[in-house]
């Protein structure tokens, strides 16, 4: 799944993203309102990490393009002020979840899994198909009970086809959800990744390769 981080602090916006990295996810930094508009304008996020108080735009407003643009995009909001009128006026913006500083990146985890389990369409806690069962919050993988030991982008690789539920996933989708905006689109690191996946989950092979469309678990 695909995060984007918006914090003018980079000290902290980039331990927010090096975590987030470590549980899986692709992870993209604005350090501003204004670039945090400009990447929501081309990427699709999952979840978007916004700090309330931010130079050039303020989080308030870049909250409401977030809400008004009816994506499917959920909001965590960051914030200094810890009170109930802010908590309130945070989440009258649109935000999902407040979240007061400062905090520990455990639990601004655990609240981003929550958000992405309640994406459109939702997605259930624990995903499994094919006998692969995978748990995203606790990050762990087995194929028919026994426990597969996968690196993060294997891991979210495996974890976005499972929750396609059957259905083709795309290599342009994969690349978008998995990877960063740092990726070379015309690489071969979905290729290989892939192999690398298919070699650890073991045979009979359970990701088959659709040619022309993508990838799916059947």
């Amino acid at each position: 799944m695909r995060i984007l981080v918006v914090e003018d602090e980079t000290i902290l916006a980039d331990g927010i993203a090096e975590w987030l990295r470590r549980e899986a996810f692709a992870v993209d930094i604005a350090y501003d309102g204004d670039a945090a508009l400009e990447r929501f304008g081309i990427n699709d996020y999952d979840v978007v990490v916004l700090d309330r108080d931010l130079p050039v735009v303020h989080g308030d407003d870049v909250c409401r393009a977030i809400v008004e643009s009816d994506a499917a995009t959920r909001v965590l909001m960051l914030t200094a002020a810890a009170g109930v009128r802010d908590r309130v006026a945070g989440l009258s913006l649109g935000a999902d979840d407040y979240l007061a500083k400062p905090f520990a990146f455990a639990e601004l985890s655990a609240r981003v899994h929550a958000l992405v389990r309640r994406a459109r369409p939702a997605t259930p806690p624990i995903l499994s198909r094919a006998g692969i069962v995978l748990d995203p919050a606790r990050r762990q993988v087995s194929r028919d009970g026994h426990p597969v030991a996968l690196a993060n982008k294997e891991f979210a690789l495996l974890a976005e086809l499972l929750r396609a539920q059957g259905t083709v996933v795309s290599a342009e989708h994969l690349l978008e959800k998995v990877w960063d905006e740092n990726i070379d689109p015309f690489t071969n690191v979905l290729r290989v990744t892939m192999m690398k996946l298919r070699r650890k989950l073991g045979e009979p092979q359970v990701v088959e390769t659709v040619p022309g469309a993508g990838y799916q678990v059947p």
